[in-house]
């Protein structure tokens, strides 16, 4: 055949471009043995090539629309309907005309026709875009499937898939559309095989959804469908659904609607055996493709035909391991309040740090809890962990009722000796002095660090910082410092458990908490309403600032008044806290030291919302709060039976949040300092790479993991393709979400917060932050966009410590991730903030200016 049409078992695997996503696919369900796919041919996309070729009027309008965003509903309809109008008007070439001729007699004419659109940029592993072109079924004759080829043509264009491609980034000029001329199967039934669970993501469980008739019923929406689950050769679960229509094609051609006969309708559209048929033929096609399949299919004389199959894009992938066992995998970043993904230097310096077993998975990682879940121990002290997230921690609870980890046969009758989370070690010292021995010694650390690594190039400087953190993690690890964070913690829980239980006081500490001495994440929001002041007395270097969006920008402030005070300020800031960003874990990410302009925003935001002097009248502020609670905690104490002892209990527990609460923040400080240091080395030996024609950008090396760096820096050599497919990898991951809990499975479990007594309509989360507040939500997705009035509500998906000068103008917060002890949470606490996190949808269901109450005694949100 020719290269304009291309018989199903003559495509090759590299000709996408040429019979696009649908014919790809169907070339290759055509070569599994034993798979029945009906016959016919694709016209491949020379001939539309071909057909618009040299107008100039298409190539225009198809420019237009590359420009178009979109929202812009109205042009994008306008251009759309225009590119219609001249594809339909455009004859097919006479080559096409005469291939589809021929094909079409060697498979019958007389017979009925599918012809199907298959674009370029479809049912590809990253961007299904199904159901955007359009389908005809049951054509019958030369003249009308050459109409209806026009037709498919004609549908690159309608506005769902012009929509669609915008949203995903295609640029429609290299965007083209091949068709299918497949055999019409006159089925009694027909539908859809998920071989993954596409609401779990379940890998084990394959889903079936059948109805009578054409597939066309269910996928427009027409009908509802049998739904079919089977897990291992067994059906485990059936849903048979009231099935009043089906459509069937007309014997002159097209299709109709027809009611299905009353005592038909409750009827099961598959037998028993049927379904465990149909589940084999997935699991087959799926092993040939290698990833889960959504696959259409139809049942005619007693034969399932295929008619289609493509990979299901929306499945979170499973982490990789090399056993058959059972795993639980925890999302690190719903820990660290970074579910963005993380490029592969990042994911690596990470895991060069962390002693727990760890996996990746769509460019994040998960910690597998599996060995822990093994013994009542480990499960007692993993759940106790969790009590800070309880939908993690409701998940694994559901996860060990379905006894998906089983117990180790020789654990089964260890006592349980783990202590009581509330409990103080009670030999603690509570010193101050060792907190700032400890800050004392990270700093003298990383200036060490700072002078030594400036000696050091090439393989010697990858070598260097390998030993380094080696140096971090001991720092990390100190079991000095782990025991301060460890006794501020169990401080907090005493205080809540008793004052609730003695008082009947909720939350107690989160007051108690405010203002605390030495909170490296706390005091750097205060320190940004300083660096406000020292600009507030120069309107010009204001009114500079307001339009500046230049990184240099310090360097221009000189030419101002008082612009050579001020850039000293704004240096000094940045000396002590430029290492820090959003989503500072990930090496890769820029850092306010080398993007400063980032914080013009919240200093002049600050300028306009605080009178001169607000950062120590806020910390002031929250310290009197915290000192008059106290007071009027243990006054109430002193009343009760055994009131002294309980006072003065309470108060060793007070004395050691206010030391040792603040040092918290701080391990992730002096790690964000080292990685700092690390980066600006390695941005400098990247450089060395680019002359020598190694690497494109420096940037390049965020694509590599530090071994693979290390060795490239070593040689010199670098398949450069490697960089272009992990910038496509990280693209993809972008658009995925991490689940918190996913098993070896795919399946990725969910837990529900269980409270009564909640307002209806309200959106519940954790409560992390006492108080009830009112006020107008502002949804902000991207620090750099916030634009806060003071008294407003901040509402977004996590916040990590780099979003902490935004939180000096709030009220209130709300996150979509986080838990008790996340740093949003311990910031609110000590800002006074009520706040609700692990929200979930937040950002989605609340709505940027909407007036709303936050409960973050209770943890709920209401709609005013």
């Amino acid at each position: 055949m020719s290269s304009w049409v291309l018989g199903f078992q003559e495509i090759e695997k590299s000709q996408l471009s040429l019979v696009g996503g649908k014919g790809l696919h169907l070339g290759e369900l055509s070569n599994i043995q034993g798979i029945q796919v009906p016959e016919g041919f694709c016209v491949t996309t020379a001939g539309y090539q071909k057909a618009i070729g040299q107008n100039e009027t298409y190539r225009d309008l198809v420019e237009q629309l590359n420009m178009l965003r979109a929202e812009e509903r109205d042009r994008i309809a306008e251009i759309s309907g225009k590119l219609r109008q001249i594809i339909m008007e455009a004859a097919i070439p006479s080559e096409v005309v005469e291939a589809v001729a021929r094909s079409l007699s060697k498979f019958g004419e007389e017979h009925a026709y599918a012809v199907r659109s298959s674009a370029t940029a479809e049912d590809l592993p990253h961007a299904s875009f199904a159901g955007q072109q359009d389908t005809f079924l049951n054509m019958i004759g030369l003249d009308s499937i050459l109409q209806h080829i026009s037709k498919c043509w004609a549908s690159l264009f309608t506005d769902r898939a012009v929509t669609y491609r915008i949203q995903n980034g295609f640029d429609h000029s290299l965007v083209y559309l091949a068709v299918i001329v497949q055999k019409m199967v006159f089925p009694q039934a027909s539908g859809i095989l998920f071989t993954a669970d596409p609401i779990t993501s379940n890998r084990k469980i394959l889903s079936i959804d059948a109805s009578f008739g054409l597939g066309e019923a269910l996928v427009s929406g027409l009908v509802s469908p049998d739904c079919y689950k089977v897990r291992g050769g067994e059906i485990v679960e059936k849903r048979i659904a009231a099935k009043k229509l089906a459509i069937y094609g007309r014997k002159e051609g097209g299709t109709e609607i027809r009611k299905i006969k009353p005592d038909q309708m409750m009827s099961q559209t598959l037998t028993e055996q049927q379904i465990i048929q149909l589940a084999r033929i997935g699991r087959q096609i799926e092993s040939y493709l290698g990833c889960p399949q959504d696959i259409e299919w139809c049942l005619a004389d007693d034969t399932f035909y295929i008619v289609q199959s493509r990979p299901i894009t929306t499945l979170y992938p499973i982490p990789e391991v090399n056993d058959q066992e059972n795993h639980v995998y925890l999302s690190v970043g719903h820990q660290q309040m970074m579910t963005d993904p993380i490029k592969p230097l990042g994911l690596s310096f990470y895991l060069l740090i962390t002693p727990a077993p760890m996996r990746k998975a769509g460019g994040r990682l998960f910690v597998d809890v599996a060995s822990r879940l093994q013994t009542p121990v480990g499960r007692e002290s993993l759940l106790n962990a969790m009590e800070s997230d309880p939908l993690i921690k409701g998940a694994l609870l559901t996860l060990i009722e379905r006894d998906f980890i089983k117990l180790l046969p020789s654990d089964q009758t260890t006592p349980i000796l783990s202590r009581s989370h509330t409990d103080t070690p009670a030999q603690f010292e509570n010193d101050p002095a060792i907190v700032s021995d400890l800050i004392k010694r990270s700093l003298t650390s990383i200036e060490e660090l700072k002078q030594t690594i400036q000696t050091k190039t090439g393989p010697e400087l990858c070598a260097y910082i390998l030993e380094d953190i080696q140096q971090l993690k001991k720092i990390l690890f100190d079991p000095q410092s782990s025991a301060v964070i460890m006794a501020a913690m169990s401080a907090s829980a005493w205080i809540n458990e008793h004052m609730d239980k003695w008082l009947g006081e909720k939350n107690a500490a989160d007051t108690l908490s405010q203002s605390v001495p030495g909170n490296i994440t706390s005091e750097m929001g205060l320190a940004l309403m300083d660096v406000a002041d020292a600009i507030r007395p120069y309107p010009e270097i204001i009114g500079y600032l307001q339009h500046t969006k230049e990184d240099d920008f310090l360097d221009e402030l000189v030419q101002y008044e008082g612009g050579a005070e001020v850039r000293e300020v704004i240096s000094a800031y940045l000396d002590k806290y430029g290492m820090r960003c959003a989503g500072e874990i990930d090496i890769s990410k820029t850092r306010w030291g080398e993007k400063p302009s980032v914080l013009v925003p919240m200093i002049l935001s600050n300028i306009k919302n605080f009178e001169p002097g607000a950062s120590k009248r806020k910390f002031e502020q929250g310290r009197q709060e915290a000192s008059i609670k106290e007071q009027e905690l243990l006054q109430r104490l002193k009343q009760l039976p055994d009131g002294e002892h309980k006072a003065k209990e309470t108060k060793r527990r007070i004395d050691l949040i206010r030391n040792f609460i603040g040092y918290r923040e701080y391990p992730k400080y002096g790690m964000v300092s080292r990685y700092f240091v690390y980066k600006l080395a390695l941005l400098k030996e990247a450089e060395q790479l680019v002359r020598a024609g190694v690497i494109q950008e420096k940037e390049d090396i965020f694509y590599l993991a530090f071994d693979e760096l290390h060795e490239v820096v070593r040689t010199h050599k670098l398949d450069t393709g490697m960089i272009r497919k992990r910038k496509d990898e990280y693209r993809l991951y972008e658009k995925l979400t991490p689940p918190r809990v996913i098993t070896s499975d795919g399946e990725i479990v969910t837990g529900k917060y269980k409270r009564d007594h909640i307002p209806s309509g309200a959106l519940i989360g954790l409560p992390v932050s006492s108080g009830v507040i009112e006020g107008r939500a502002r949804v902000i997705l991207n620090m750099e966009e916030a634009d806060l009035e003071e008294g407003d509500i901040l509402v977004t998906s996590f916040t990590d410590p780099s979003w902490t000068p935004l939180f000096v103008s709030i009220k209130g917060l709300i996150t979509e991730v986080g838990g008790l002890m996340t740093h949003g949470a311990v910031i609110a606490r000590e800002y006074g903030l009520p706040a609700v996190v692990g929200v979930e949808h937040a950002t989605k269901l609340i709505k940027d200016g909407q007036r709303i109450r936050v409960h973050g005694t209770d943890g709920f949100v209401e709609f005013l």
